[in-house]
């Protein structure tokens, strides 16, 4: 390995502490991401002239929804018996553990009940096809987050660009540099972010429902699927597997875009059909 290619990354994870009070970068990062994710919803309740009572109540609901969804994600995807045998600290948020792939699910049923109790106003399908826009660009101030805590790393890497995490809790990710996976799912993140915000600023009411979030299940997973080969297992047990669990939890999703998107195209082939 090219040891005198790297980048030596010692930043520490607090930006300052107050006795017990701690602040942390990841913590900075995951507030923005949330309340950038609220700019560019507002912005489409905006739009489409919806009720702003309705985006407040909604901010609410996904906020609370990402951590509990990302947090018992964690627990049950990553390391169940661990948790189920010590059930108090699945609570410890603050100890550590959010999977994307278990906020991913608690959306997804906090938004159908949501969107049912708002018929016809606002309905599921509107609601995911525009939050999925602002969800792509809170993942990129997250993913930074985990950067700033030395965490979610690469396997060993000689690229320019790879980065030694010396503030990393697991010490033998000290001696070597690695590939920064988190900031290549953030970047991911950030182009996907684009490529919809954009569309829709162009086509706005002309993209097929269901179309906008079809697309991002297929891109962001798609993504998350690769950049998993170049991760560090997050526990033990995947070592033995061929496919490690942030890959085969990616797999269900990039299989739902893909009907989404046909669903969709199906939708838009009828309704030209229907009105000849």
């Amino acid at each position: 390995m090219n040891m005198l290619a790297f980048i030596d990354w010692n930043v520490s994870p607090e930006i300052f502490a107050f006795g017990f009070l701690k602040i942390r970068w990841y913590g900075l990062l995951y507030v923005t991401g949330l309340m950038l994710g609220y700019y560019v919803l507002a912005y489409f309740f905006k739009e489409e002239n919806k009720k702003e009572k309705d985006l407040e109540s909604l901010m609410m609901t996904l906020v609370l929804s990402v951590i509990i969804g990302a947090r018992l994600g964690h627990c049950l995807f990553y390391d169940p018996v661990y948790y189920l045998s010590n059930p108090l600290k699945i609570l410890m948020i603050w100890q550590g553990g959010l999977a994307s792939h278990g906020a991913a699910i608690m959306i997804l049923i906090t938004m159908w009940w949501y969107s049912h109790k708002r018929k016809p106003d606002i309905t599921m399908m509107w609601l995911l096809d525009r939050i999925v826009i602002g969800v792509a660009l809170a993942g990129t101030l997250i993913r930074i987050g985990n950067f700033f805590n030395h965490e979610i790393v690469g396997i060993e890497s000689d690229l320019p660009w790879a980065v030694m995490f010396h503030l990393d809790s697991n010490p033998a990710h000290e001696a070597v540099a690695r590939h920064p996976a988190q900031l290549y799912e953030a970047l991911s993140y950030f182009v996907i972010f684009l490529i919809l915000f954009f569309r829709y600023r162009k086509h706005t009411f002309k993209i097929p429902k269901g179309q906008t979030f079809g697309i991002f299940l297929v891109l962001t997973f798609s993504a998350r699927f690769f950049i998993e080969m170049i991760k560090e297992e997050q526990s033990v047990f995947e070592a033995a597997m061929f496919l490690n669990m942030g890959q085969l939890l990616s797999l269900p999703f990039i299989i739902a875009g893909i009907i989404f998107l046909i669903w969709s195209r199906n939708n838009v082939y009828h309704q030209k059909n229907g009105n000849r």
